[in-house]
This record gives structure tokens, C-alpha cells and sequence, in this order.
């Protein structure tokens, strides 16, 4: 195997492993500081953008293992076709180019193809998370309006047993103000009468 699909292989591994980190039940906790890191880290980005640089050269590679794999496979067809007898080894070198070649075909185009996988992957599995964040976000404040608005019917309540219970004490003041003037009155009559029949009330003689 040559160098560039030896790193071709390399990176396919490394998908693989990213891709089985990503989807394992991680705790929430260590879901979301991964992948904030993954999706805010500068280090990430640079690299990110690095392997965007290498899948267009898989690409490339594709193509031609692609077309490799086309040739081969025709030449096979006409070298059966031109053949009376059987050749051994012109046979096996000619299955030998095509194995190569589908090996090319499928080492590259599952790079590829998982790339894309990852990276789709990746996204909704950030969305789910911003999602969750809303959501909890959104519970909090429900929660937080609807304790505020107990507290506001519960200081109402207070405000109007406060009203009632002071309306109650200027009954009281008024009741008390009328008895005490009631009673001046009665004692004002009371002398008078005593005075004017020559009896002496009981107060004046205590």
C-alpha cells in the first residue's frame, strides 16, 4: 500500500473512533463540555479545516482508483475474449490489479462516505444539545415566573389583611371615643338630675 493510502486508511480509522466517541452514552454533563469544545475550540477549527484540505485529495483519489478499477476490469473482459487457453499467470496478475484497485475503490469511498456521516452526526447531535439547553433554560424561567407571581398574589393577601385589620382598629378608636362621650353625657345628666331632686348619686359618694 502506498503512502497516501496508508493515510487514507489512518484517517478512516480515526473516523471510525470519532464517530463511536460521539454516539456512546456519554453523561450529559460530559456530552456538552465536548462537544462546546469541539464546536468553540480555535485548535479544532485549524484542524477541521485541515481535513477539508485532505478529503479533497481523497476525492481525487477516488476518481482515479475509480477509473483504475473500470480499465482493469475491462482489460480482464478482453484478455478472456482474446485468450484460447487459460494463462495462469496473466490471470492472476490481472485479479491481483483488480483487487488493488477495488481495494482503492472501497478504502477511499468509505472515507467519504463516513465523512459525511460524521459530520451530519456532529451537527444534530449539537442542535440536540442547544435544544436541551433552551428547554431548560425556558423551564427555568417558567418556574421563576411562577413563583414570583405567588409571591405577588401572597403579599396581596397580606396587603388586604393589613387594610382590613387597620379599618378594624378605627372601628375600635370610634366605638371608644362614642362610649367615652357617652359616658361624660351620663354623667353630666346624672348630676344635673341630682342636683335639681336633692339626691346624691353614688359616684359622689365614693
Amino acid at each position: 500500500m502506498t503512502v497516501y493510502y496508508t493515510l487514507t486508511f489512518l484517517l478512516l480509522v480515526s473516523e471510525m473512533a470519532t464517530f463511536v466517541l460521539l454516539v456512546s452514552p456519554l453523561p450529559y454533563v460530559v456530552r456538552k463540555r465536548l462537544f462546546h469544545f469541539l464546536s468553540e475550540s480555535p485548535l479544532v477549527a485549524k484542524l477541521a479545516y485541515g481535513v477539508k484540505i485532505a478529503f479533497i485529495f481523497i476525492t481525487i483519489l477516488f476518481v482515479d482508483a475509480l477509473q483504475r478499477m473500470w480499465r482493469i476490469t475491462a482489460e480482464a473482459d478482453l484478455t478472456k475474449s482474446q485468450q484460447g487457453t487459460a494463462d495462469v499467470r496473466a490471470e492472476t496478475n490481472i485479479a491481483a490489479r483488480k483487487f488493488y484497485a477495488q481495494r482503492n475503490v472501497y478504502l477511499t469511498g468509505f472515507c467519504l462516505f463516513l465523512s459525511l456521516i460524521l459530520t451530519r452526526t456532529f451537527y444534530i447531535l449539537l442542535d440536540l444539545i442547544h435544544t436541551q439547553e433552551e428547554y431548560a433554560k425556558l423551564k427555568q424561567s417558567t418556574s421563576g415566573k411562577s413563583t414570583g407571581g405567588d409571591q405577588t398574589q401572597q403579599i396581596q393577601e397580606l396587603k388586604a389583611k393589613l387594610a382590613a385589620a387597620e379599618k378594624k382598629a378605627a372601628d375600635y378608636d370610634i366605638v371608644k371615643k362614642q362610649a367615652e362621650q357617652n359616658a361624660k353625657e351620663y354623667d353630666r345628666l346624672a348630676t344635673e338630675f341630682n342636683a335639681k331632686t336633692g339626691n346624691i348619686s353614688d359616684k359622689r359618694r365614693d
